[in-house]
């Protein structure tokens, strides 16, 4: 039996990680999914959906046939596209460094979407900041399970409601030499 890649290894590709983040909290067609990725050519989508179908990253929620093939809609599978501290541990610092770039590269050519969109409505769902904490590892953790929990009813779609990318950044002070 082959060993399980870790969910780092499969999920932070630059195209993989893309299609994760379209599927977050809803089921989307492979149609749906070119159309929201109009630069990644179908092959290429394609070869990385099963990619991250194979390692159970996606799962296929559905199959209907459609002009004599068979297009699936796609949802995230059971284990969940999260890098958790212990994968980050394992990682080298170039693949960690190489990790956070594609988020931010990825957050960056969202927000690009949104201004070449010109929809100044969209304008009302936009911010970023910085906010420094002083924490431990036990006051992290109970800040990201509360966040978790104060997020969990807006992580599935419902009319009436615009998707937004939530993100979350931590990134330790190295000249704080604080314990």
């Amino acid at each position: 039996m082959p060993q399980e890649s870790s969910i780092a290894d499969v999920v932070l590709h630059p195209v993989r990680l893309r299609v994760v983040q379209q599927l977050g909290g809803r089921s989307l067609t492979t149609a749906q999914l070119r159309a929201a990725l109009p630069d990644i050519t179908q092959a290429t989508l394609y070869r990385h959906v099963a990619v991250l179908v194979e390692a159970g990253v996606l799962k296929v929620v559905d199959e209907r046939r459609v002009r004599g093939a068979v297009e699936r809609t796609l949802a995230l599978g059971e284990r969940m596209a999260h890098v958790d501290q212990a994968e980050l541990r394992t990682m080298s610092d170039a693949h960690l460094r190489g990790a956070f770039l594609t988020f931010l590269g990825d957050v960056a050519a969202d927000f690009d979407r949104f201004i070449d969109s010109d929809d100044e409505s969209l304008r009302d769902f936009v911010g970023f900041g910085r906010t420094p904490l002083y924490v431990d590892a036990q006051a992290l953790a109970t800040i990201q399970s509360g966040l978790a929990e104060l997020l969990a009813p807006y992580t599935s779609e419902h009319v009436g409601r615009r998707r937004v990318s939530f993100g979350t950044l931590l990134v330790p002070d190295a000249t704080d030499a604080r314990e």
